[in-house]
């Protein structure tokens, strides 16, 4: 039997269920990328809400590109999912209920998505497509005209298939009718997201319609947001774990994360907004120094245990904390070069650097190290460059940051430590793939992959201190391996 209202009632007591009348959940929000995070994240928050203070805000779940089985499992199940929370061999498991429809672009169609999110009721679109999603430029923070979803959208205003299109058609229509202005809100992992969401947003209406530019300035707010919580691409254990969780019932939109989780929202929403922090969100004035802080303190450090934890043979991040070494760089890592370089006050980021370690020795997770390491010349600049700037400002030491993007190097090189081939998953897989094969496995290689700006800017292209450190980082990798270049690098530190 497979989740749904019916199969509610054969649920074991100890799966958390919907106590509301779902029939009173109203869809407020469009939400667009129906992945897993969106589901394990807002999509919790929304139904504690709609759970313990009787919220009505409720979601209309889309996908434009991939997922359409997601979406097709979603409606089959009645909307219901569930998410279960993996604590080392602990688990415990919630349905949601707040999704009250679902469409996908190839089978719905996108004048049905139009049609949905220019309903009068619709008061937010939220967004978790990834970094790529957003067709911008990292270097830049503003729109890639010269990405082929843009190039089409320019063409063909009114059929979009970026999520930046979409949502530039669907304010067009809505101005057109006379109709209130919605909020956009990025849940993606972007320095700034509401910025940068706002830049492509405006860059692309701008190209189209003067006015509607101007009025999408003027009426429509892009609130930033910093999410985190860990959740593992799902595997068929983890499918058979939920399904277990379920009492036996099936469950094919099923997740699973940490119990660790985190949502601050910029408070800046046009036409009203559900109230999260009861939920346990924090509502602040200035998303920025947050942000900054889980960007560089957990995802550089997750990037960086990625690298050379692949490149080591460690698939999973549990496995690379069984290593001392790894540890220890980490810690570093995070504490000595990233830590050092943020804005935020009145957190205690040691308390933070040691929630962070032991959210990486949790094994129920198993989060590959592939997944983390995709999308590398997105990730890479927020991640780490922008501390490696600091640093070369301050005249202060980043040995961990030179070697996680000498470790970054290796990785799309194409080859691990013990020679077994990597698939190499990122929007400038191709460019990559180029660079590499023209180019020999030495100093040149460093010149070759530092050519990409858009990734470096220029700055770091042509700063030959860094170029150093990133060069003798990477020939250390290359003549040793990841774990002999690690356990040097950690027994050079002079703590415990």
């Amino acid at each position: 039997m497979k989740l749904s209202n019916q199969a509610l009632l054969q649920l074991p007591k100890e799966v958390i269920v919907p106590n509301y009348d779902r029939n009173q959940i109203k869809t407020k929000i469009v939400h667009l990328g129906f992945g897993a995070f969106h589901r394990a994240h807002q999509a919790v928050f929304t139904d504690i809400l709609a759970a313990e203070h009787n919220s009505d805000w409720g979601y209309c779940e889309v996908n434009l590109m991939g997922g359409e089985k997601q979406i097709a499992d979603l409606k089959e199940q009645n909307y219901l999912f569930s998410v279960c929370e993996m604590s080392y061999d602990n688990w415990s498991t919630r349905v949601v209920g707040v999704a009250k429809e679902a469409l996908h672009v190839d089978v719905d169609g996108i004048v049905k998505i139009l049609d949905v999110m220019t309903h009068p009721q619709i008061a937010i679109i939220s967004l978790t497509v990834t970094e790529k999603g957003y067709c911008y430029l990292p270097a830049t923070a503003s729109i890639d005209i010269n990405n082929v979803l843009i190039k089409h959208d320019i063409d063909n205003p009114t059929n979009p298939k970026s999520a930046p299109g979409v949502i530039v058609e669907a304010l067009r229509i809505r101005k057109e009718k006379g109709l209130k202005p919605f909020t956009v809100m990025s849940c993606d992992n972007m320095p700034e997201n509401g910025h940068v969401t706002r830049n492509v947003i405006l860059a692309l209406a701008k190209i189209r319609d003067a006015n509607l530019t101007q009025w999408i300035e003027k009426n429509v707010s892009f609130p930033s947001t910093m999410v985190d919580r860990i959740v593992p691409a799902v595997t068929l254990d983890t499918m058979a774990k939920i399904q277990k969780q379920l009492g036996g019932i099936e469950d094919l939109v099923g997740i699973a994360g940490e119990p660790f989780i985190q949502w601050v929202i910029e408070d800046n929403f046009v036409a009203g907004r559900p109230e999260w922090e009861k939920s346990g969100a924090e509502l602040v004035n200035d998303v920025f120094p947050y942000e900054e802080m889980k960007l560089r303190m957990l995802n550089g450090s997750h990037s960086f245990l990625a690298y050379l934890g692949y490149l080591a043979g460690y698939l999973h991040i549990d496995e690379c904390m069984q290593d001392p070494y790894y540890v220890k760089a980490a810690r570093h890592l995070i504490l000595q070069e990233q830590a050092t370089t943020l804005r935020v006050k009145d957190i205690d980021l040691l308390a933070y650097a040691n929630s962070l370690l032991d959210r990486y020795r949790n094994t129920g997770l198993k989060h590959r190290t592939w997944q983390i390491a995709m999308d590398g010349t997105l990730k890479l600049p927020q991640r780490m460059l922008d501390s490696v700037r600091f640093h070369l400002a301050n005249n202060t030491p980043f040995h961990c940051l030179a070697l996680g993007i000498a470790a970054w190097m290796r990785y799309v090189s194409g080859v691990d430590d013990n020679g077994k081939v990597i698939e190499v998953s990122d929007p400038a897989a191709e460019q990559l793939k180029a660079l590499v094969s023209n180019s020999p496995d030495n100093q040149e290689r460093i010149k070759a992959l530092l050519s990409l700006t858009h990734v470096f800017g220029k700055d770091l292209s042509s700063n030959q201190y860094f170029i150093d450190q990133v060069t003798n980082a990477y020939l250390s990798l290359r003549d040793k391996g990841a774990k002999q270049t690690v356990e040097q690098l950690a027994q050079s530190f002079q703590y415990n």
